[in-house]
C-alpha cells in the first residue's frame, strides 16, 4: 500500500512539526509514507475567492503528483474537503480518482487502518474543537474523539459550544475581521472555561486563529494539532514536561 502525504501549504510554511508528527505516527503503525516533493497548494484559497481559472492548474498538479498513491493522507480537514468536494468538478484527468482516495488523517486511521489506540501518551488535559470542514463537509463525527480517548495519560474535557465556528474561515478572517475576531474571542473563552492545558483540532488554520486570540489574552492554553498528540509517546524525551512531539521523524515543538 502506497500512502502519499499531502502536507498542505499552512503546515509546510508554518507548522512543519505537524507533518513530521504524521510521518512518525504512520511509520509507528507500519505504514510506508511517500512524500512527493512536487506537491503544492490544493487550490482552496483561490477557489474560495472565486478564481476558478487559477485553481485549475493546482488541481491538475495534485492529480498528477498523487496519481500512483493508493491513499492520500492529509492532516487538514479543510484541504481534504476542498479536494474531495471540488476537485472532481474540474475537467482534469485523474482529479476525480485522486479526490476519491484523499482522506483526512483520522479517517485513514479509523476507517482504513482500523485503529483507535495508536500507542500515544500525552499526560495533559485537552479539549477538542471540531472544525467546520471536518464536522460539516467531511463528516468526521467521533473519529477524532475516539482516538483522543485512547491516548494514555490524556484527560479529554468537553468544549462548550464545540460545534460553533472559531471565526477563521480562510479569507473570511481578512474580509470580515471584526466578526472573525468576535467569533474567535467567543471560542477562546469557551476553551479557557474548560480548564484544559491544550486545545486540539484537525486543522492548523483554525488552531492559528484560536491560538492567536488565546496568546493575545495571555492564556497559557496551548494549541496542538491532533497529529502531534497522537505521535507523542511515553518514551518521547520531554513529552510529559512539555507536550512535545518527538521520536522517529518527529521534532520538538
Amino acid at each position: 500500500m502506497r500512502v502519499g502525504l499531502f502536507i498542505t501549504c499552512v503546515n509546510d510554511t508554518l507548522y512543519p512539526d505537524t507533518g513530521r508528527a504524521v510521518v512518525t505516527l504512520l511509520e509507528r503503525l507500519g505504514v510506508e509514507v511517500d512524500f512527493p516533493e512536487a506537491q503544492s497548494c490544493c487550490g482552496q484559497p483561490q477557489f474560495n475567492t472565486g478564481y476558478r481559472s487559477e485553481t485549475e492548474p493546482l488541481v491538475r498538479r495534485y492529480a498528477e503528483v498523487f496519481a500512483g498513491c493508493d491513499h492520500i493522507v492529509t492532516p487538514s480537514g479543510s484541504c481534504a474537503a476542498m479536494v474531495r468536494d471540488h476537485h472532481p468538478g474540474f475537467a482534469v484527468p485523474g482529479a476525480a480518482e485522486t479526490a476519491r482516495r484523499t482522506l483526512e488523517l483520522t479517517e485513514f486511521l479509523v476507517d482504513v487502518l482500523g485503529v483507535t489506540d495508536v500507542g500515544a501518551y500525552y499526560p495533559h488535559t485537552v479539549t477538542y474543537h471540531p472544525t467546520c470542514h471536518g464536522l460539516r463537509a467531511l463528516g468526521l463525527g467521533d473519529r477524532p474523539r475516539r482516538l483522543l480517548e485512547r491516548v494514555r495519560g490524556l484527560e479529554l474535557v468537553e468544549l462548550p459550544g464545540a460545534e460553533e465556528c472559531c471565526g477563521f474561515g480562510g479569507t473570511f478572517a481578512v474580509k470580515n475581521a471584526a466578526v472573525s475576531t468576535a467569533m474567535g474571542r467567543d471560542k477562546a473563552r469557551a476553551v479557557v472555561s474548560t480548564g484544559a492545558s491544550a486545545v486540539c483540532t484537525v486543522d492548523n488554520s483554525c488552531l492559528m486563529h484560536i491560538g492567536g486570540v488565546l496568546r493575545r489574552a495571555g492564556s497559557p492554553v496551548r494549541p496542538v494539532h491532533l497529529a502531534e498528540i497522537l505521535a507523542s509517546t511515553e518514551e518521547s524525551p520531554g513529552a510529559a514536561a512539555h507536550g512535545a512531539v518527538t521520536g522517529t521523524g518527529g521534532a520538538k515543538r
